[in-house]
């Protein structure tokens, strides 16, 4: 059962949005003496979510970070978003938890929305449990045997329940430790009373505590040979097992109760505090060598009077201001502030002990996911390996509405996308736009208001254009020629161009026919130079790709003759050229794959076909039992929402990844509304 643990643990609330965590967040700082008062979300009053844009939305855009102790144990409580919009921050946070609570709702039908956080938790081999929450609901005929049943369709682990519920008319008043065989009726707000076990609930009692014990015997050679004696296991026994297998991630406890009204609150505190590994075990898990400070970083912000601050777990070691630093990615720096964390509020300290998380000043180039620590046998190597960034998949094009924001926006999006890795910018040289990309409109929207609340920049947001191209597909011979005589030298320049269609994806190439020096050299780069100037704007207005222009004759004047004559006579020979050439429309096409759970495969083909998706076929994802992939060849232009769509089919589950794969021709309609936009947006103001 464990002594009293010295260092402090961590452990991250995770689970789809709605389903309690901050709640839960409150219910335990509450229940462990730390807030006299629980706060809600509802009404702002909570210690969690406690940003102006958290507020404003009623839900966790960020990681919140509490510190409290339990019976004289330190813990620090990770509430991670639940949305789908802000995983990052939830993945990130996982990386550094000793043990990770799972907060779901008792509907079965939404088991679903918890598949990617158990994968996560599965791949990454992160000891977790699972609370199911809210069953306090009226009449709602919960059944907590079919929620269970619902949730091992998506977990690799075996989950197990850890008690049984006592019902009074249909509603769950208590529970029975399938442990310690003992019954307790909730009270709310308090500790529960000890009961008799309902002579009821005997027969299923013994049932399920002999299902969890089968299953703890799958890893115990003496617990199997008692069992198969017909031998009751010492409850001692019983309880390092469980220690033992939740720490190796072997298995998952299950524990419900109703975060709202306290109730199996103080029993998922004490599971906590007697079978979560402690941060040792947890750095030995990671790879992370106990020689000297040794931490994590999981988490960068950006304050107005802090400058940057590195929020990191501490893997060995004792951190204090001054203190410095090697890390993994080869950079260096020095600690200047150390602050510990509560909610909203950091508060100056001067020391972190090992297994404590707090923030650490000024630590500049070191982003999220590095491994730091003293220089004394410190080596890269001894990263745990961090995942990747979220891919990007909703973009808006940013402009700032003061001018000369320009560079300051550009410096304050870098800083955004240093404290949230799933943020990226592109400068996009075809449509000259400043891209934010993220994982959705509610996540760039949270994004913007930060810009403004903590920056001070204003910015005009608006869908991306998309890059459509034109090119050719007859070829011609035309003759160009540029003549001005306005007193003084004249301007003269006279080609003769053949202008022929290349394969999709050549380019422009320019070739240089010119024999007996009917043109001067010096002026050929000139007339190159006018064919990739006309290129960037063709009759359709978009740049024209995958054509060859060959200059073959000439002429010239020995005095009007100049480099600009020259330029501007290929710009005329390509302009009145280029109707006689067929000219089309080409719009970018992307490779997509959708991955959505099967039930959802026939939605998720409709949905690309009906944005003008060419479907290739689907395969079952791999890896995910019950899951497919479908792929299709997708318009740029039709792809902006698609992400909303597919969370909306999939109850927030559906993702998917793209690439760019080729330029196709778009006629009819659809072209005649591109290049009638196109026209306005150049036409002159």
């Amino acid at each position: 059962m464990g002594g009293n643990i010295a260092t402090s643990r961590a452990v991250a609330l995770v689970g789809p949005y709605t389903t309690g965590k901050t709640t839960l967040l409150e219910s335990l700082l509450f229940t462990a003496g730390t807030l006299h008062r629980r706060g809600a979300v509802a009404d702002q009053s909570s210690l969690g979510d406690g940003s102006p844009e958290a507020r404003s939305r009623l839900m966790g855009v960020e990681v919140n970070i509490a510190s409290t102790t339990f019976l004289d144990e330190a813990w620090t409580i990770l509430d991670c978003p639940g949305s789908v919009e802000f995983q990052q921050d939830t993945r990130d946070a996982l990386m550094v938890a000793d043990v990770a609570v799972v907060v779901v709702d008792p509907e079965p039908e939404r088991a679903v929305m918890a598949a990617p956080l158990l994968k996560f938790l599965n791949t990454h081999a992160i000891p977790h449990m699972i609370f199911i929450n809210k069953v306090d609901r009226d009449g709602t005929g919960i059944s907590i045997r079919a929620c269970l049943e619902a949730l091992q369709l998506y977990s690799d682990r075996p989950l197990i329940l850890r008690e049984v519920p006592i019902r009074d008319s249909g509603q769950i008043t208590g529970y029975v430790d399938l442990v310690s065989e003992r019954a307790y009726h909730y009270k709310a707000g308090q500790a529960s009373d000890l009961i008799e076990i309902p002579a009821t609930l005997i027969e299923r009692e013994s049932e399920a505590r002999q299902g969890l014990l089968e299953h703890l015997a799958d890893y115990d050679d003496q617990l199997l040979e008692d069992l198969l004696n017909d031998l009751s296991p010492p409850k001692d026994a019983v309880y390092q097992d469980l220690k033992r297998d939740l720490a190796a991630d072997l298995l998952v406890p299950v524990f419900f109760g109703a975060a709202e009204k306290d109730e199996g609150v103080r029993r998922l505190w004490k599971a906590l505090r007697h079978e979560a590994p402690t941060h040792d075990i947890t750095a030995a898990r990671l790879g992370i060598a106990d020689s000297g400070v040794r931490a994590s970083v999981f988490k960068s912000w950006h304050g107005r009077h802090t400058g940057k601050l590195s929020v990191v777990r501490l893997w060995s070691g004792e951190m204090k201001d001054g203190t410095s630093l090697k890390a993994s990615n080869g950079e260096s720096g020095k600690v200047s502030g150390l602050y510990a964390i509560q909610g909203q509020e950091v508060s100056k300290i001067t020391s972190l002990p090992a297994g404590g998380i707090g923030a650490a000043g000024r630590l500049e180039d070191i982003p999220t996911g590095t491994l730091i620590g003293t220089p004394v046998g410190f080596g890269a190597s001894n990263a745990p390996d961090w995942p990747t960034p979220l891919p990007p998949l909703f973009a808006l094009a940013l402009r700032p509405t003061r001018q000369g924001d320009d560079v300051k926006l550009t410096t304050a999006l870098a800083r955004l996308c240093e404290e949230d890795p799933s943020l990226s910018v592109e400068h996009n040289a075809d449509t000259s736009e400043l891209r934010l990309w993220g994982q959705g409109d509610i996540h760039l929207q949270v994004s913007l208001a930060r810009l403004e609340r903590l920056f001070h920049i204003d910015v005009q947001a608006e869908q991306p254009l998309v890059a459509y191209k034109e090119t050719i597909r007859k070829g011609t011979v035309v003759q160009g020629r540029f003549k001005r005589q306005s007193g003084g030298h004249g301007q003269f320049g006279d080609v003769h161009l053949t202008i022929a269609p290349l394969p999709r994806g050549s380019g422009v190439r320019f070739e240089d026919q010119i024999t007996g020096g009917v043109i001067p050299r010096q002026y050929i780069p000139a007339v190159e130079a006018g064919v990739y100037e006309w290129a960037q704007r063709g009759p359709l207005g978009f740049p024209v790709v995958d054509f060859a222009v060959a200059l073959t004759d000439g002429s010239y004047h020995v005095v009007d003759s100049s480099e600009a004559a020259f330029k501007s006579a290929a710009g005329v020979a390509l302009r009145d050229g280029a109707a006689q050439c067929d000219p089309v429309l080409l719009e970018p096409i992307l490779w997509v794959e959708a991955c959505v759970p099967a039930d959802a495969t026939s939605k998720a083909q409709r949905a690309l076909s009906g944005r003008r998706g060419q479907i290739l076929g689907f395969l079952p994802r791999d890896g995910w039992h019950g899951w497919d992939c479908v792929q299709a060849h997708v318009p740029q232009a039709e792809m902006h929402d698609l992400i909303t769509e597919l969370r909306s089919l999939t109850m927030g589950v559906g993702t998917f990844s793209w690439r760019f794969d080729h330029l196709r021709e778009v006629t009819g309609k659809t072209a005649d509304k591109v290049v009638e936009l196109r026209a306005k947006a150049l036409a002159p103001a």
